[in-house]
Formats: structure tokens, sequence, C-alpha cells
């Protein structure tokens, strides 16, 4: 699914081609950022898909996840919580490894960033294989949280993260989504 400036968010986001190696199209999100117009329409639509859902908290990936968690859990009156790369944190945490396509990589969550039974959406930048946000997913739900949905900007269906994502029992919204032709 994707939001009603799905299109527009898309024709902003700008593609590197070749980086960060050969063969790669960047999708940098930079050009979003720092158009306003572009940025609150971008906000807006997370905004709107969740200011009736209830929600507890955003918990939000390390770190381009921040740039848009924050505001939306501003806008939607809820916590926000940081879901930070390993040694980040300087409390007690919980912490989840996962698979990349290089090696492994681990998140961290403070032990006691949610109440049993919270209401959270994950948000992050992009999905690629899914490993980021499926690690996130799996701190909240060992803290006691109920994740609601996964959130993010870009979609990238052809690495199969999305459906990893939904085949683990969890929604998926992206703004826009981006095949390898486009």
């Amino acid at each position: 699914m994707s939001s009603i400036y799905g299109d527009y968010i898309k024709s902003v986001i700008r593609t590197v081609p070749d980086w960060p190696q050969p063969g790669v199209n960047f999708r940098d999100i930079t050009p979003v950022l720092q158009n306003s117009a572009a940025f609150r329409k971008l906000i807006d639509s997370f905004v709107h898909r969740y200011q009736e859902m209830d929600l507890d908290a955003i918990a939000a990936i390390d770190a381009r996840g921040f740039i848009i968690g924050a505001p939306v859990a501003y806008e939607l009156g809820c916590s926000f919580v940081p879901v930070r790369k390993k040694g980040k944190l300087p409390f007690r945490t919980l912490s989840e490894t996962y698979t990349l396509e290089y090696g492994e990589s681990t998140v961290e969550l403070h032990s006691d960033a949610f109440r049993e039974g919270d209401r959270i959406l994950v948000m992050d930048d992009l999905i690629a294989t899914g490993g980021t946000m499926l690690a996130a997913a799996k701190l909240i739900q060992r803290s006691g949280g109920q994740v609601v949905e996964t959130a993010t900007i870009i979609d990238l269906p052809e690495l199969g993260g999305s459906q990893k994502i939904r085949d683990a029992g969890h929604g998926v919204f992206a703004v826009c989504s981006f095949l390898e032709s486009d």
C-alpha cells in the first residue's frame, strides 16, 4: 500500500547509480528532506494513516528512521523510542542480531522501552531485505510491545524484504516503492 503523496515523494527522491558499489541504485531521501513541501507531505502521509490507530509509541530505526519517526510521534502525541545500533544506548538493553548480505548486524532497545501490550509502529526510511525491520519487530515483541504495523518511505519489493515482513505477520506501509527499472 502506498500514500496519496507517493508519486510526488517518489519524484523528489534522487537515484544515485553505482553507489555505494557498482550495480546498486541508491535511493537518496535527502532531496525530500531539503524540500519543505515534500517533507511536510511525507510526514502527513504517515500522520494521516496512523492518526486513528491509538498508538502508544513510534519505534524508529537508527539512523534515518529517526528523521521521520520523531515528527510523526510528535504529531500523533505518542512517545518516540529509538532502536539503535549495538553499543549506542546507555541503559540495559535487549539485542537482536540479524543477517545482512555481507555479514551480521545487531540492533538494541532499552529494556524498559515499552509496557506489556503497548501498541507500536515501527519506522525506517527503506525496506530492502527486511532484516533490520524484522529484528526491530522481534525486539518490540520481546519487550512486551505489540507491533501494529511497519512503515517506511521506500519499499524495494524486488529484494523481498516487505514480503518477509508480511510473512512474519506484520503489515507493511510504504509511501512509495521502486523497482530496479525505476
